[in-house]
């Protein structure tokens, strides 16, 4: 086998895995209103099992809903009454021969009152978390040693319903990792001050679920080993907690970093390198014999073989990568891996999560909706089985590749020489990589399944009929928005595609870009680095939305390093020939930024050129995607897959419609 140290099996304690892949523990909000399993939250993690992950560990699960909430739809095991729900999600995940861990979990001074019905949050000691922004009440020692035996209680129930081992949640500033660091506990009692006393906490939650669960019943520990904040749990510091873990008789560690206040190190951007703070677990191993979890933007197979193979950890997790492709594990053992759907950091998980809605992938779309949309069925033979599609971009190849599926023949335009639309102008160097994982999947996929590409075919309206279609999906996408300000026609106002595209190139000249989002980005950044003289003028955008502020503000400061001069919080007021005025949005006055070209990079907007002329001539068509105005590649990609989930519903109910 390629990959032998990821298919060998492996142990945590005296329980053995299949492989050595593991699923972390990672929210969903598709819980119940109470916190109970859901069938939906069945669904998710079954499909996973299904693909072949090793040992899957289910999302931190709150052991005291009164403080300790940390989602809007958080699991619990505070009350016997969940046991049922969990044991349902056990045997789901055993189907498949998945071992199953739940992470037990409660939020501290990572809470807010919003969540927990307007109490105040509770911590170590009254120090805020700044990114909550909340002051937290301290816990009195009666409420620690309650809080201890309530952590016990959750794992005694994981037990009872058939889960294989605990995970206690250490890590990413909630309430443990919160009595270890020593930025959040200040405490002069038992436990505070010294190191043994931070570790007090911990210790007796340890101690206690093995008084209770018995020696042979497996318990990990996520940590984070470098909390990247001022004050805080450096790497030595958590090299030093492994030890004494180790001591204390767990019987595994999952190497993490971050809390809420170094966000971007906890959750990795799309600017991070993949596998970046796999040397956080590397230099765990190092100090214990223990195994060892890596985590952290971790993709290809053979990158996970490689760590394996250069014992840098003794298991890999595969987080955000199996929240884009379940079948990851399955690919990759039978030598797919062109096949696999890599997870390229954009974050729509994590915002669709943090938005209060339940888990989402801008690339895979059944991401919690697996019984919403079930495995695809095949159509009977007997149907008129041939669509066309106008668009080689994401929206219109996911289309193609779920028709194809289906039994569909699919015929697909595309105007220029390859595929991919839009994702082609991602420029960040990291990201761009990113991005050309995802082309280079879906493109594979136009091969694999035989769908017949027309590329460097404008399609046109006699193209389309000559097919006698079933339907025709338009996903012509979108062309550059221009500011509706006086000047945008002026000759020297151009597009970002100019310059990615490299239309237009500019050396040596004083150059105004306009605009924001991750394509914005990289328009100011290759202009930089091509010796311009450039001014960023940031004008907020759908697109720019869709980024978070730790992100963004590493690519300000990317952008700082190069001696780009960056205007923020200001309106774009017109374009003359020779400057660009600018208004400030706090005193109101206007100013002029002296230009020899301006660069718009606002986004798109709706590009549909064959809509009406094909409205008298098909009756079964369709438009998706940025051609609708959608303008982002989650909703491309959901449009897509969702108009050919359910293509014969769609064109039913029009028939109906007509009828009327």
């Amino acid at each position: 086998m390629h990959y032998k140290n990821t298919f060998k099996q492996g142990k945590i304690g005296n329980l053995t895995l299949k492989n050595r892949i593991v699923m972390p523990p990672m929210g969903t909000n598709l819980a119940g209103i109470e916190g109970e399993v859901t069938d939906h939250l069945i669904a998710y993690y079954e499909e996973r099992a299904k693909g072949g992950t090793g040992l899957i560990i289910v999302e931190f699960t709150c052991i005291e809903y009164e403080y300790g909430k940390g989602f809007v739809r958080q699991l619990r095991l505070d009350e016997d009454r969940f046991i049922p729900g969990i044991h349902r999600l056990a045997n789901a995940i055993h189907k498949y021969g998945a071992k199953a861990f739940v992470q037990i979990h409660h939020a501290g001074r990572q809470s807010n009152s919003s969540l927990i019905n307007g109490k105040q949050i509770v911590a170590p000691s009254n120090v805020a978390c700044a990114a909550v922004g909340e002051e937290p009440r301290e816990l009195t020692t009666k409420e620690i040693k309650e809080l201890v035996n309530k952590f016990v209680q959750a794992a005694v129930r994981c037990k009872q319903a058939g889960i294989d081992g605990v995970e206690v949640h250490g890590a990413h500033g909630y309430l443990i990792n919160q009595f270890l660091s020593p930025e959040a506990n200040v405490r002069t009692d038992e436990y505070g001050g010294s190191f043994e006393n931070r570790m007090r906490f911990l210790k007796e939650i340890i101690v206690g679920i093995r008084e209770k669960c018995g020696e042979d019943y497996p318990i990990t520990v996520r940590l984070s080993v470098d909390e990247f904040i001022d004050g805080g749990i450096d790497l030595e510091l958590g090299k030093a907690i492994c030890r004494y873990l180790e001591k204390l008789g767990v019987d595994g560690l999952h190497i993490s970093c971050g809390t809420y206040d170094s966000m971007d190190k906890m959750i990795e951007s799309p600017l991070l390198e993949q596998g970046w703070r796999v040397y956080l677990a590397e230099e765990v191993k190092k100090e214990v014999n223990i195994p060892v979890i890596t985590v952290g933007s971790i993709r290809e197979p053979q990158f996970v073989e490689n760590i394996l193979a250069e014992e840098k950890a003794d298991f890999v997790a595969i987080g955000r990568g199996l929240i884009a492709d379940p079948e990851w594990v399955k690919k990759t053992k039978e030598g797919r891996e062109a096949e696999i759907r890599k997870c390229i950091n954009c974050l729509h998980c994590l915002h669709s999560v943090t938005g209060n809605l339940h888990v989402r992938c801008s690339i895979n779309a059944r991401t919690g909706r697996e019984l919403e949309f079930k495995e695809l069925q095949r159509l009977p033979s007997n149907k008129n089985r041939h669509v066309v599609i106008v668009g080689g971009g994401p929206g219109g190849m996911e289309a193609a590749r779920t028709l194809s599926l289906k039994g569909y023949d699919v015929t697909l335009f595309e105007k220029e020489n390859k595929l991919g639309g839009q994702l082609h102008l991602v420029s960040d160097p990291i990201y761009r990589k990113k991005m050309t994982w995802h082309i280079s999947y879906l493109s594979n996929e136009m091969k694999r399944l035989n769908i017949d590409i027309r590329l460097n075919t404008e399609a046109t309206v006699e193209d389309i009929t000559a097919y006698n279609p079933y339907a025709v999906l338009l996903a012509t996408g979108g062309r550059p928005r221009l500011p509706q300000v006086e000047g945008n026609d002026l000759e020297h106002v151009y597009t970002y595609e100019d310059v990615v595209l490299q239309g237009k190139v500019f050396t040596k000249n004083k150059v105004t870009v306009v605009g924001s989002g991750m394509t914005c980005h990289g328009t100011v950044r290759r202009l930089a680095e091509a010796g311009n003289a450039v001014t960023f003028v940031e004008i907020p955008t759908k697109a720019s939305k869709r980024i978070g502020s730790d992100t963004r503000q590493r690519l300000l400061d990317k952008l700082k390093n190069i001696n780009v001069d960056i205007v923020t919080d200001h309106k774009l007021e017109r374009i003359l020939p020779n400057s660009t005025i600018v208004q400030d949005l706090v005193s109101g006055k206007y100013w002029g930024i002296e230009t020899e070209y301006v660069i718009v990079a606002m986004g798109i907007e709706a590009y549909n050129p064959l809509e009406e002329p094909l409205r008298d001539k098909m009756e079964n068509m369709f438009v998706l995607g940025d051609a609708v105005g959608y303008g982002s590649l989650g909703e491309a990609t959901r449009d897509g897959f969702e108009k050919a989930y359910l293509l014969e519903s769609i064109v039913t109910q029009d028939r109906e419609k007509g009828k009327l």
